[in-house]
């Protein structure tokens, strides 16, 4: 492993890294940068939650040690302009607004005798504010509800408190450990890395449109998780709460304990990393308190470096919903390819949703299914640093084209499109280069 010596915070108590490490400085590193939640696994290897990403992801962040702690910050805004379905006629859908999807976040994690591991995370949103309680325009998305009503081709904003969690990993050798996940906020063993932490992701500002057939469980108000690692497969179940978060973003809604998970996950090699899993989730919407849905996920995630901001990260899913009346589908294929300072990033999505998901008239008693394509294309480029340790400053833009079922085209058109242009402030990358160890 390899850090730059020029890093924000990268620092072990008061001794700034230099190029050439001295044993004991070699060996305080790797005692403390682990994942955070097992001694013997890379930090690079975290996701959101406890779910995994490949060992060779690059990792965004400010890094420093205090004591016996070791602190890591996460974060990134987006400032944007979005116009959804350019080319709307009178009575169809779609909408534009300036806003600014954000979130920030805290680990702190710590040994403990000789075969423990604290870790303490803290993840905030600025969303209801920036986005205001209806969330932003976007197409063909659904999930949650406010004033009474469901959103539809909304994204909904995230709670300012988005994640408080703890957890404890007990080290039985280096190849197997075991851990206890608290979180109120959490995320439960539901599905891949969330959206928001999946490099592959990174550089598109709007959430997937499958979110909610794969990891809309990402906040959650009541999670335990117990998690068993051998070597580089993790066995993972969750007790969670299945109702997701409610229209009041400044609180905490009630734990219920009401739902569960089970998922494995496979790191085959540091590139890849791979996620199996099922969750049944009790009355998961606020609008529909009698329906339960059972949910399967799947999904691969690649990461591929060759220098500092040359690298490619890519993502496969699938998550499947399951109802009385039948299956819904989401398959997602993402792509994050950096070059330096420019990046070119695309996103396929195929979800199919019912009349009630999109809020069209329907015969009572009939469930038909609509199918959707996206693909949405985009570049961005990284403008500067702000000062010598602050967050990279971005500009990008991108376009989005969509293709639904001839059912549902008198409310959006034959091939809706879609375009929005942002600045994006984020963490800065801990480069590989400038420390060999």
């Amino acid at each position: 492993m390899s850090t730059d010596t020029s890093h924000a915070g990268m620092q072990m108590g008061d001794m700034p890294l230099t190029g050439h490490a001295s044993p004991l400085h070699v060996n305080q590193l790797q005692h403390s940068m682990s994942h955070a939640y097992s001694r013997y696994l890379p930090m690079s290897r975290n996701g959101s939650g406890t779910a995994w990403q490949p060992d060779a992801t690059p990792m965004y962040m400010w890094m420093q040690h205090k004591g016996p702690w070791m602190l890591m910050y996460h974060g990134a805004v987006f400032g944007r302009y979005t116009n959804q379905n350019l080319g709307r006629e009178n009575g169809q859908r779609g909408g534009r607004t300036f806003d600014a999807p954000n979130w920030f976040m805290t680990m702190a994690q710590r040994n403990i005798g000789q075969r423990g591991l604290l870790n303490l995370t803290l993840m905030i949103s600025l969303d209801p504010l920036t986005e205001g309680k209806n969330g932003y325009p976007l197409l063909f998305q659904s999930g949650e509800a406010y004033k009474g009503r469901p959103l539809i081709d909304r994204q909904h904003p995230h709670d300012l408190f988005s994640g408080l969690s703890v957890g404890y990993t007990h080290a039985f050798s280096q190849d197997v450990d075991m851990t206890l996940y608290l979180g109120y906020p959490g995320e439960p063993a539901v599905g891949p890395t969330a959206f928001m932490h999946r490099i592959s992701a990174m550089p598109n500002p709007d959430a997937p449109l499958g979110h909610h057939w794969v990891d809309a469980t990402h906040i959650t108000f009541g999670v335990a998780t117990l998690g068993l690692r051998y070597k580089q497969f993790k066995l993972e179940g969750s007790n969670f709460t299945g109702r997701e978060p409610n229209e009041y973003r400044y609180g905490f809604d009630r734990p219920r304990a009401d739902s569960w998970a089970a998922r494995l996950m496979w790191n085959p090699t540091n590139e890849l990393s791979l996620q199996v899993g099922q969750a049944w989730v009790k009355s998961p919407e606020e609008l529909h308190p009698d329906e339960n849905v059972q949910r399967t996920t799947a999904g691969l995630m690649h990461s591929r470096q060759w220098g500092d901001y040359h690298y490619i990260a890519s993502s496969l899913i699938w998550g499947m919903n399951h109802y009385t009346f039948g299956n819904e589908h989401a398959v997602l294929a993402e792509t994050n390819v950096t070059l330096g300072r420019p990046t070119f990033y695309g996103r396929y999505e195929f979800l199919q949703k019912d009349p009630e998901e999109l809020e069209v008239p329907h015969t009572a008693g009939e469930h038909p299914i609509y199918n959707i394509h996206a693909l949405t294309l985009g570049a961005s480029y990284r403008f500067t640093q702000l000062g010598q340790h602050g967050p990279e400053l971005h500009i990008g833009a991108q376009g989005s084209v969509y293709r639904p079922d001839d059912q549902i085209r008198g409310y959006y058109g034959k091939t809706p499109v879609s375009a929005e242009v942002y600045v994006r402030l984020n963490a800065p990358l801990m480069r590989m280069s400038g420390m060999k160890m």
